[in-house]
C-alpha cells in the first residue's frame, strides 16, 4: 500500500465511522420530524390541520392568489415523501451504495469523490456545519450577531425550514445556476439534454473549465445570503456571510454532484437538525433557544465538526495525490525519461 492510501486509510476510517453514524442520525430524522409535526405540543395555537394556501407555501410577492388549499399536513407529507425518496436515490447512487462506497477506503484507502451521492451529502454537509461555526465564532468576537427573525409560530417555522430546501434549490440552484451553465456549455438543443444538465450539471455538460461556473456560484451565493437579510422576515446582519458561504456550498455541491445532493446537504442544514431540536423542546419541555444548547445537540455539533475537518482532510490529500500523479504523467510523457524508465524484458 502506497503512502497516499495509508494516509488516505488514517483519516478513512473515521470519517467513515462519522458518516454511518450521521446516516443513521438522518434516518432517524424522518420518524422524528413527523412526530414532531403530528404529535407534539410545540404550539397550542394551531396544528397539522391549519389550513395553507398556495402563497403561503409559495412565499412569493404577487398581486393574485395560488388558486389551492390544503392543510400543513399535507403538504408536510408530500414534501416529506419527496425527501425520503431523494435520500433513497442518494443511498443507492449514482455508482455504489452507500456502504461499497465506503468499503475501499475503510480497507484500501482509496476514496471515490463521485461513487455515492450520500457520502458526499454527508462530507459537504459536515463541512458547511465547519465553516459556519468558524464564520460565525468570529462574527461573534467582533460585536456581529447572528440572529434568526422571531418565531411568531413554532410549528410554522418548522414547516418552513422543511420546504425551504425545495424551494430554494429549484429557486437558486436550477434556475439561478442550472440555466445559465446550460446556455454557456451545452451543444446540444435537446430538451432531454436540458432537463439532465439541470438535474446534474457536470454529468450531463461539457464543463471543461470552472471558472465561469465558479464565478456563477459565488455570484449566486452572494445573492442567496442577502435575500436572508433583506426577505420578509430577515435575519440579522451576520447571517450575510455564513449563508453566502452555505450558498456558495450549495451551488459547488449542485454543479458537482446535481440537484439531488444540493437539495439533501439543505435538507441537512434544515429538517434533519431541526427535527431534533424541536423533539428535544417538546420531549423536555424547554424552549428552542435551550434545546440548541442541549447536550444531545452538543455531541451533534461535535460529531458534524469532526467529520468536517475529515472531510477537508480528505479532500485536501485526494488534491495532492491527484497534483503528484498528473506531475508523474507529465513527466513520464517526455521521450527521454520515458527510455530511461523502459525496462528489456
Amino acid at each position: 500500500m502506497s503512502e497516499q492510501n495509508k494516509s488516505l486509510l488514517a483519516l478513512g476510517i473515521p470519517f467513515s465511522a462519522l458518516v454511518s453514524v450521521i446516516f443513521g442520525l438522518m434516518i432517524l430524522s424522518f420518524p422524528i420530524g413527523a412526530y414532531v409535526v403530528f404529535n407534539s405540543s410545540i404550539e397550542d395555537k394551531i396544528n397539522y390541520d391549519y389550513p395553507l394556501t398556495g402563497n403561503d407555501v409559495f412565499p412569493v410577492d404577487v398581486n393574485f392568489e395560488i388558486p389551492f388549499e390544503f392543510q400543513l399536513g399535507d403538504i408536510f407529507i408530500f414534501v416529506w415523501c419527496i425527501f425520503i425518496i431523494l435520500f433513497t436515490i442518494a443511498m443507492l447512487g449514482p455508482k455504489k451504495n452507500f456502504l461499497k462506497s465506503l468499503s475501499p477506503l475503510m480497507t484500501e484507502g482509496k476514496y471515490d469523490l463521485n461513487s455515492n451521492y450520500l457520502v458526499s451529502i454527508v462530507k459537504w454537509f459536515s463541512i458547511l456545519i465547519v465553516i459556519s461555526i468558524l464564520i460565525d465564532f468570529i462574527q461573534e468576537s467582533v460585536g456581529v450577531p447572528t440572529e434568526p427573525p422571531e418565531a411568531k409560530n413554532l410549528l410554522l417555522q418548522f414547516f418552513d425550514v422543511t420546504t425551504a430546501p425545495i424551494i430554494e434549490e429549484i429557486g437558486f440552484r436550477v434556475f439561478l445556476i442550472g440555466l445559465p451553465l446550460f446556455l454557456v456549455y451545452s451543444h446540444k438543443a435537446s430538451f432531454l439534454v436540458f432537463l439532465k444538465s439541470l438535474w446534474n450539471p457536470t454529468e450531463n455538460l461539457h464543463i471543461f473549465e470552472t471558472k465561469k461556473a465558479l464565478i456563477l456560484i459565488i455570484l449566486v451565493g452572494i445573492f442567496f445570503g442577502a435575500a436572508h437579510i433583506f426577505s420578509g422576515e430577515p435575519w440579522t446582519g451576520g447571517k450575510f456571510a455564513q449563508a453566502s458561504a452555505s450558498g456558495i456550498i450549495l451551488g459547488w455541491v449542485y454543479l458537482k454532484h446535481g440537484l439531488v445532493s444540493a437539495i439533501l446537504v439543505h435538507w441537512s442544514t434544515n429538517y434533519f437538525i431541526f427535527s431534533y431540536i424541536y423533539f428535544l423542546a417538546d420531549i423536555n419541555e424547554i424552549s428552542i433557544q435551550n434545546a440548541f444548547s442541549h447536550s444531545l445537540t452538543n455531541t451533534f455539533e461535535i460529531l458534524l465538526i469532526i467529520s468536517g475537518v475529515l472531510s477537508i482532510g480528505l479532500l485536501l490529500l485526494n488534491y495532492l495525490n491527484k497534483k503528484k500523479e498528473e506531475k508523474i504523467d507529465s513527466s513520464m510523457s517526455d521521450p527521454q525519461e520515458k527510455l530511461d524508465n523502459f525496462d528489456v524484458p
